[in-house]
C-alpha cells in the first residue's frame, strides 16, 4: 500500500529541458569587474595608427589621428574621475546580432570588389581601420557616461563601411571624418523615440550623419574637401557592378526581410526613369536607368532593419519613397547647382522620421 502510494519520480531529463526553457536569455558574456583599460587600449590602438607611413606621411592627416586620440584620452580622464567619486563602475557584455555581422561582410565585400579597380579604396584601408577603433572606444566612452554597461559587437563595423561607402574626406580634411563618426553614434544615442513599446534610436546612425554632413557641404560649396563625386562615379569601374551589388544584397536580404524596400525602390526609380525617357527623348539619369552608387544605396544604405517599417506594406511604401526622393532631388539639387550624387544621402534620414507614420497609415488600412 505504501509502495502504491508512494509518487513516481519525476523523469529527470525532462526536468531538465524544463528548467533550460524558463531559464531567461542570456547575453554571450558580461565582464564581471571594470573594464576600463578597453578604451584606453583603443586609444593607444588610434595613436599606433598615426606611424603606420600611410598616416605619417602627411603631417596634417597624423595631426587629425593625434587630436581624435586626445578627445578621447581626455574623456577617459573625465569619466573615471566622476566613477571614482561616486564609487561607481562600468562593465560590458557581449552581444553579436547577426544583422551587424552579416551587413558588416555585404559591404567588405564591395570594398573588396571596388578596391580591386579603383586605388584609392585600398588607400582607404589603414584609415577605416582607424575609423572602427575610434567608434568603439567613443561608442564605450559614450554608453559608459550615461548607463552602467555597454553592449560589445559588431555594431560600429556596418556604421563605419556604409559611411565610407557612399563619402569620406581627403587627408587634409579627415578629421571631418572622425567628427563624421561621432555625430552618427550621438544621433543613435539620443535621438530616440518609443516604437512598439521600446525606446530605440530614429535615424539608420551611418545615414544621419551621411545626410546632415551632405547638407553642410551643398550649404557650404565644399564637397571638393571629399571623395563623394569620386565614389559615386567610379562603382562603374568594377565590370557586371550592378549584377555584383544585386548578389551581394540577395544574402542580406535572405536573412532580413528588406526585400520589399530595395526592389520597390528599384521599381519605382526605374518607371520614373524610363517615363521621363519616353516623354523627352533623353535619359535623365546620365549614365543608366538606375545610377550604380544609387543601386548600392538600395541594398546596403537604405535597407537597415532597424530603422524601416515592419509590415510588408510599409516596406514598400518606404521603399517607393525612397525611390521618388532620390528622383526628385536629382533634379533638385542640378538646379541649385549642387553635385547630383547626394540624392540618394538626403532622403534617409527623412524617411526614417516618417516610419512611425507610415506604420499608422497602413494600420488604419488593414
Amino acid at each position: 500500500m505504501a509502495a502504491a502510494r508512494r509518487r513516481p519520480k519525476p523523469d529527470r531529463r525532462q526536468e531538465t529541458r524544463r528548467r533550460v526553457r524558463n531559464t531567461p536569455a542570456s547575453p554571450l558574456a558580461e565582464s564581471p569587474r571594470p573594464v576600463y583599460w578597453l578604451p584606453f587600449a583603443l586609444t593607444v590602438g588610434l595613436v599606433m595608427i598615426s606611424f603606420v607611413s600611410r598616416v605619417r606621411d602627411n603631417p596634417v592627416l597624423a595631426r587629425s589621428f593625434w587630436v581624435a586620440a586626445g578627445v578621447l584620452l581626455v574623456w577617459q580622464v573625465l569619466l573615471l574621475t566622476k566613477l571614482k567619486l561616486s564609487s561607481g563602475t562600468r562593465s560590458l557584455r557581449v552581444v553579436l546580432r547577426k544583422q551587424h555581422y552579416v551587413q558588416a561582410i555585404a559591404q567588405a565585400v564591395v570594398f573588396a570588389y571596388w578596391g580591386w579597380y579603383w586605388r584609392p579604396v585600398h588607400d582607404l584601408v589603414w584609415l577605416l581601420v582607424a575609423q572602427l577603433v575610434f567608434a568603439y572606444a567613443f561608442d564605450m566612452l559614450l554608453a559608459w557616461s550615461r548607463r552602467d554597461h555597454y553592449v560589445l559587437g559588431f555594431g560600429p563595423f556596418p556604421i563605419i563601411f556604409s559611411t565610407n561607402l557612399f563619402l569620406w574626406f581627403r587627408d587634409d580634411w579627415f578629421y571631418m571624418q572622425f567628427l563624421m563618426v561621432a555625430l552618427g553614434f550621438i544621433g543613435k544615442e539620443f535621438v530616440r523615440w518609443h516604437r512598439e513599446g521600446k525606446k530605440v534610436h530614429i535615424f539608420n546612425p551611418s545615414a544621419f550623419s551621411l545626410g546632415l554632413f551632405s547638407l553642410i557641404l551643398i550649404i557650404t560649396n565644399t564637397t571638393e574637401l571629399t571623395w563623394g563625386q569620386e565614389i559615386a562615379s567610379t562603382l562603374t569601374l568594377a565590370p557586371n557592378i550592378y549584377s555584383f551589388l544585386f548578389v551581394v544584397g540577395l544574402i542580406v536580404m535572405y536573412f532580413f526581410s528588406i526585400t520589399l524596400v530595395t526592389g520597390s525602390a528599384a521599381i519605382t526609380l526605374f518607371t520614373l526613369s524610363a517615363l521621363y525617357t519616353a516623354f523627352t527623348g533623353v535619359p535623365y539619369f546620365l549614365d543608366s536607368e538606375i545610377p550604380s552608387a544609387v543601386f548600392l544605396g538600395l541594398h546596403l544604405l537604405v535597407t537597415d532593419p532597424s530603422t524601416s517599417p515592419r509590415t510588408r506594406l510599409g516596406k514598400s511604401l518606404f521603399g517607393g519613397l525612397y525611390g521618388l526622393g532620390v528622383f526628385s532631388l536629382y533634379s533638385l539639387l542640378g538646379v541649385i547647382g549642387a553635385p547630383t550624387f547626394y540624392d540618394k544621402l538626403l532622403c534617409v534620414p527623412l524617411l526614417n522620421l516618417s516610419v512611425q507614420r507610415i506604420d499608422s497609415l497602413v494600420q488604419s488600412i488593414q
